[in-house]
């Protein structure tokens, strides 16, 4: 089985590209890849589960409830940097997290790496 590495950097309600990340990134696991998903920078804000769709305050819907279904996907734990372990978002994160040093070596260890 093939492993592929996601790496997610864009925010919850910036565009349509992170809604089309995580669509992909559910495609992977539903066929058979074994797929981690890392969330670095803006894209710790998934983590808020909190937020609430207003249709006249953002443009885009709530990307974060596509990360909450990870756990159906076989998506979890979700990876985050040793460094954002202080991370407001990470720290109020109801979703199962994993923390790992982002290094060649752990970039090597799988076959594919996916940057969105």
């Amino acid at each position: 089985m093939k492993s592929v590495l996601v790496i997610l950097t864009q925010a919850n309600l910036a565009n349509l590209q992170v809604h089309e990340s995580l669509s992909a990134t559910m495609v992977l696991a539903t066929f058979g890849c074994e797929v981690k998903v890392l969330l670095q920078d803006a894209a710790l804000s998934l983590l808020n589960a909190e937020l609430q769709f207003e249709q006249l305050k953002h443009a885009f819907k709530v990307a974060s409830n596509m990360v909450d279904s990870f756990e159906f996907y076989d998506l979890s734990p979700i990876l985050v940097e040793n460094r954002h372990q202080n991370s407001h978002f990470v720290t109020n994160a109801q979703q199962d997290i994993e923390f790992v040093e982002l290094n060649a070596d752990f970039i090597q260890s799988f076959d594919f790496v996916l940057y969105w």
